[in-house]
This record gives C-alpha cells, sequence and structure tokens, in this order.
C-alpha cells in the first residue's frame, strides 16, 4: 500500500503552536496581498485586491509518497523583494522590469523540508512548492490539490480541459457553470470589475495543470494534472521545484496582455551565445495543402519540389521576407495516420534540399526544415541529434515541429512524459543553433526567457481551421488575445488576401482531405488579415496565403515594411471578445493593429505613445466601408504626431493596419 500523505497535512502540523496567520506579502504598490492561513490540519491563501477579496481561502498540497513530515518540524518565514531590469533578445518588450516582494515559508524536519514560496507583484500573484526529501530516490505524485476559490461571480472565457489539444473554440461562462478549463483561463468579476488570469508558468519535467470545478463549491476550481497511462501524475526527483501557479491581475483587460509576470517569473538565458537566435518572416508551401490544391506527399500536386521552392525562394527576396519553409519536404508522409514513420534526413526524389540550401544562402534567405513526428516520439528522439547536426550543416537555423497525432504508448501530449520531450526538443536543438517554432505544442509558460530559441507556438485554433471547417470568427480574434496570447508568441499564420479562396475553387482537381470545404472562408475582412501580423504576437510570422495571392496587392505592402523584431508593444485598447488595438515598435518605426468582432466599430486612438517632437508618415490600411466589400482595402496616407488621435473605423468582422516611419528632415 502507498504510504500516501497531504502536503497539506504536513503544512499543517507543522505550524502548529504558530499564531493562526502568518504575516501578509503585498505587491509594491500595496493594491494585491495575499495571505496564508492554516487551521488544525491545512494551510490555505487568500488573495485581496484593493482591500477586497478577491480568492477566497483555497487549499494548497499535493497527494504524494514520500513527504512525510515530523509533527515537530521546524518552521521558518522569510522574505524578500527585487527590483531589476533585465533585456531578452527579442520579445514584445525587450527591456522588462522585475518588481515583486516575496515570503517563503519553510518546515524541515530530519527527513523532509518544504517551501511554500509567494510573489507579490503589481499586476498579479504566484506561488509554487518547492521540497527536498533527501533521503529518497523520487517521489510519487498522484494529485495536486491547489484551489482557487472565487470571491464573488465572475464572467469567463477559456476552452474546455484536454490533455491532447489546445484547438478548442472559446466558452464564455459564469464561473460556476464551467466543468473543466485549460489554462490560460481568464476572468472578470461582476461586480468588482477585476480581470484576472490563472495559469503557470516555468513549466519543466511536471504535467500540465488544467482547472476543474469542485462539486462541493461551485465557485472553486482545482488544480488537475494530466496524467501518465498509469494514473501516476508525476515522479519527481526527491529534490524538486513545481511550475509557479500564477494569478495575473489587472484593472483593465489591457492590462493582462500587458503584464510581464509570466516571463519574470522564468529563469534567465541559459544559453551563452544568442546571436544566431533572429525574428523573421516567412513564407511558404502550408496553405496550399490546407486548400487541397497541393498535397505533402509526392505526386503530381506535390507541394515541396525544387521548382516551387526556388519560385519562394525569389519571391522572398524580392519582398525582404527572411524565411522560407517547406512543409513535405522528407520521406514518410504517406504513413501519416498510420505508422507515423518520417524520414528527418531523407528528402523526396523531387526536392533537391542540398541545392535548395545553397540557392537560399546564395540569396541571403533563410531555409527552414519541417518535423512532423505524428505522435512518434521515441522515433523521433532516437534521430534528434543526426537530423539536428544535419540542418546545422544545411545551414538551416530553424525548426518548425509537429505532432497531429496520437504519443504512441497512450501518454498524453500535456503529461509530464510530454513536457520533457518537448524541453529535449528545445535543448538539443539550442546545441545545433536551431530555432524552434513548435505546432501541436505544450503551452507557453515563459520558458522562452530561459530559452530564448524557443521562439513560437501554435496551441490554439490557428488559420487552418479556416481552410476545412466552420473557421475562426472575428469574435473568436478577439477573445484571443485575452486568453491564448497571455502565455506567450503564437504561430497563428495569418494573413490571407484571397479571403474567398477563388484561386482555389477554380482548381478543378482540388482535394478535400478533411471533408467539404467548397463553403469554406475567411470570416474577417482583408485589412483585418493584414491587422493580425501586428494583434498577434510572435517573432516568427508568416505571411501564409500562396504567393500568388499578393502579386498586385498592394496590402501587401504592409508586410514588406513590418519588421517581426520588436523591441516595445503595448495593447492599447480593447474589450474581451469585442475588440483590441495593439501598438508596437521596431527600431523608430510603429506598427498599429486594430480588430473588430461581428459590429461595426469606430475608435478614437491618441498616438501619445509616440515620441514628442517627432513627425511620421502614416500608411492606413482600412475596411473600404463604402464598398462594404470585405476583400477590399482602402489604403491611405497622411502625416502624424503624438499630439494627433487617429480615427479608426472598422467595418464588421473588420480592422485596421498602420506602418509609422519618421520623416527625415
Amino acid at each position: 500500500m502507498r504510504n500516501e500523505i497531504l502536503i497539506v497535512a504536513v503544512l499543517g502540523i507543522a505550524a502548529a503552536g504558530c499564531s493562526k496567520s502568518v504575516p501578509v506579502v503585498q505587491s509594491p504598490d500595496g493594491r494585491i496581498a495575499v495571505t496564508l492561513d492554516r487551521n488544525d490540519s491545512s494551510l490555505s491563501y487568500r488573495v485581496d485586491v484593493d482591500g477586497h477579496p478577491l480568492i477566497l481561502p483555497s487549499g494548497l498540497g499535493f497527494v504524494a509518497d514520500g513527504l512525510v513530515s515530523a509533527p515537530d518540524a521546524r518552521m521558518s518565514l522569510a522574505f524578500a523583494e527585487a527590483d531589476t531590469v533585465w533585456h531578452q533578445p527579442w520579445g514584445e518588450n525587450k527591456e522588462i522590469r522585475d518588481h515583486y516582494n516575496e515570503m517563503a515559508m519553510t518546515l524541515a524536519d530530519s527527513a523532509l523540508t518544504m517551501t511554500f514560496r509567494v510573489r507579490a507583484f503589481d499586476d498579479g500573484v504566484a506561488f509554487r512548492y518547492e521540497w527536498d526529501a533527501s533521503g529518497r530516490d523520487s517521489i510519487t505524485v498522484m494529485d495536486e490539490l491547489t484551489e482557487f476559490a472565487f470571491a464573488e461571480e465572475a464572467t469567463t472565457w477559456s476552452i474546455p480541459a484536454d490533455f491532447d489539444s489546445y484547438e478548442k473554440n472559446y466558452r464564455v461562462l459564469p464561473v460556476d457553470s464551467v466543468p473543466d478549463a485549460n489554462t490560460p483561463f481568464t476572468f472578470m468579476t461582476n461586480s468588482s470589475g477585476i480581470f484576472g488570469s490563472i495559469h503557470e508558468a516555468a513549466l519543466y519535467d511536471f504535467p500540465e495543470m488544467t482547472l476543474r470545478r469542485d462539486t462541493a463549491s461551485a465557485r472553486t476550481l482545482r488544480a488537475s494534472l494530466a496524467p501518465m497511462p498509469d494514473g501516476v501524475k508525476a515522479v519527481t526527483p526527491s529534490r524538486f521545484t513545481t511550475p509557479w501557479r500564477t494569478i495575473q491581475i489587472g484593472r483593465k483587460a489591457t492590462d493582462l496582455i500587458n503584464s510581464s509576470m509570466i516571463l519574470n517569473l522564468n529563469e534567465p538565458c541559459r544559453i551563452d551565445d544568442i546571436s544566431w537566435i533572429k525574428p523573421q518572416k516567412y513564407i511558404g508551401v502550408w496553405w496550399g495543402m490546407h486548400l487541397g490544391t497541393q498535397t505533402w506527399t509526392m505526386g503530381p500536386r506535390h507541394g515541396a519540389t525544387t521548382a516551387n521552392a526556388i519560385l519562394h525562394i525569389d519571391f522572398a527576396k524580392a519582398n525582404d521576407i527572411q524565411g522560407v519553409l517547406f512543409e513535405g519536404w522528407n520521406e514518410g508522409w504517406e504513413n501519416w495516420g498510420g505508422n507515423q514513420h518520417f524520414d528527418y534526413i531523407k528528402a523526396y526524389a523531387d526536392f533537391d534540399i542540398d541545392s535548395i540550401a545553397r540557392y537560399a544562402a546564395a540569396n541571403g534567405i533563410e531555409l527552414w526544415a519541417h518535423n512532423e513526428t505524428g505522435g512518434n516520439i521515441p522515433e523521433y528522439e532516437a534521430v534528434l541529434d543526426s537530423a539536428f547536426a544535419y540542418y546545422q550543416s544545411l545551414g538551416i537555423h530553424t525548426v518548425k515541429t509537429g505532432y497531429a497525432g496520437g504519443f504512441k504508448g497512450g501518454y498524453y501530449h500535456h503529461s509530464q512524459y510530454g513536457v520533457r520531450h518537448y524541453q529535449k526538443v528545445v535543448e538539443t536543438a539550442a546545441r545545433y543553433h536551431l530555432m524552434i517554432d513548435a505546432h501541436e505544442p505544450i503551452k507557453e509558460t515563459g520558458i522562452r526567457r530561459t530559452w530564448p530559441n524557443m521562439m513560437t507556438r501554435e496551441g490554439a485554433r490557428g488559420m487552418e481551421w479556416n481552410a476545412w471547417s466552420e473557421g475562426n470568427s472575428a469574435d473568436y480574434l478577439c477573445i484571443l488575445p485575452f486568453v491564448r496570447l497571455l502565455s506567450g508568441p503564437m504561430d497563428y499564420t495569418p494573413g490571407i488576401f484571397d479571403i474567398n479562396y477563388n484561386r482555389a475553387k477554380a482548381d478543378k482537381g482540388r482535394l478535400e482531405w478533411n471533408g467539404p470545404n467548397a463553403d469554406c472562408c475567411i470570416k474577417t475582412t482583408i485589412a483585418r488579415q493584414i491587422a493580425n501580423w501586428v494583434i498577434i504576437y510572435s517573432p516568427l510570422q508568416m505571411a501564409s496565403d500562396l504567393i500568388e495571392n499578393y502579386d498586385g496587392q498592394p496590402g501587401f505592402k504592409f508586410f514588406r515594411d513590418f519588421n517581426a523584431d520588436c523591441d516595445w508593444s503595448e495593447a492599447l485598447m480593447g474589450e474581451i471578445g469585442r475588440y483590441i488595438v495593439v501598438a508596437r515598435r521596431a527600431g523608430e518605426s510603429y506598427f498599429i493593429g486594430a480588430g473588430t468582432d461581428s459590429e461595426a466599430r469606430t475608435l478614437e486612438l491618441p498616438l501619445t505613445f509616440l515620441p514628442e517632437g517627432k513627425t511620421y508618415t502614416a500608411d492606413i490600411y482600412a475596411d473600404d466601408i463604402e464598398s462594404g466589400d470585405p476583400s477590399r482595402l482602402a489604403i491611405s496616407s497622411r502625416t502624424l504626431t503624438s499630439a494627433d488621435t487617429l480615427t479608426i473605423q472598422m467595418a464588421p468582422t473588420g480592422g485596421q493596419a498602420v506602418t509609422l516611419v519618421p520623416v527625415r528632415n
């Protein structure tokens, strides 16, 4: 019989004889407070904002073996504070302030040292568990007991909990109607109007945390960990630190987007030489496969051919695009959905990868590799080093990975097994100077601070859903920045210009590989497609349409001018599910992206974020309101300064994109 004990019980016993409430830790601005409370058998925490409860006393702990503490365990408290500024090689903001107050409660006896560490920031709170049972080889974790008990009714935005996929539509539900959810889990309290989001940071060697409703308390959500096939949640070393459990907090919805708390909870960069890590724009043969005009497998419609590669490299060079990606370049795609056997080195006969790599290098274009695993993790890990060494020899610096299929052995994508694998790929890639773009990934938890070659991920319904399903609505796109994007960059693959798929529908031999798609189309205006390059942040940003659909399109100038390597970003305006306005600066140029839901909307945007005393030439890509045609743009230019206000007029499902370039005297 497994010797199981609740860590919460250990904490409660150890605190016997101490005061009922340990001291409070407050955020630097004093608005947010976290208090630890105990009764005879358990420990709980609560969170107050502006003197009012946000999270009521909520349970803490794990069910695990080997974490047995003596009743006379010594208790100590330690307090710390930090206020530093650090710089990252790329990101929404390259300069980040890390400012918090910390409280750590440690319980120690001869067999176990347990620390519960809490940090309070101006933009939220975080806590984690640290244990050291040095007399044991390992600890088996069966369950986590962390709770989030809401003090009042709240409106929530989330996707259902799923240990294999994040590609779900959002639900808008009262908190007491949420059966389960993945994180980030965004909410707004109904009476106090506080915005928040529950997530986790620094997820390593541990299963992801989802949330499930406590049937005994309707407004309480409990942590639920992705299990292994045998039901065990995690096996950890005897000395271990869990991921941070986080609650981002803001007065406005945009405060959540502008928070750097998740990044700040991760460790500094572990890669010594980061000169090879470079944001970029890219194109590729991807959209045609989803539309059914091309195939991943070799044949008359094969997308990744030598001739097609040369066309894309030439297009990239002519349009100031740094990278090209070719899915379906390697042998094995005929096995997709079967034994999931892919060859990560041998190219199809019609894709001369050596000559393509030389041609790309000669033209200053970065060639990407694509690795679809189909979930065959043992096979992929067996060749990881040899494949990455081969890519490095070709001058490749970016790999897009894919996991479209169930993991062998019954493992979940988001279990400890999966988390370990995804991290192994990142660390192996770093040794070979390769950046990673992960699809079907484990969710982002800020590890890009520590491993900045982890550039971007999918982790939500991306553009491809528009090719063969009901698609992603403008309302969905107005929720995405306030939920999924709170965790980090997303490779959504924006920028479809042929929004009705006229070219694809004219192709009489078009394939329907995922069911009928004759009525599929993009559910936004073309102006919103352009704006998404700014709104949906990724340091690797794709122009995803067929390159033929960009020829002769004046709106494509925005992408040519756009710089994916931004220095500063801010969400300026927004309401969850209704509209969003984001500005980014790269060098001296600024880019604005705005989008609305299914309603037409006019916003007045003060340009006070621009430096005073400078004049900018603004190229404005707006909806053609007069025609009412979502496939048409209204393009104009004017000069603007920080004293001006920009009127953003958007059609239903529409948007607006703006470039601001300083005027040279």
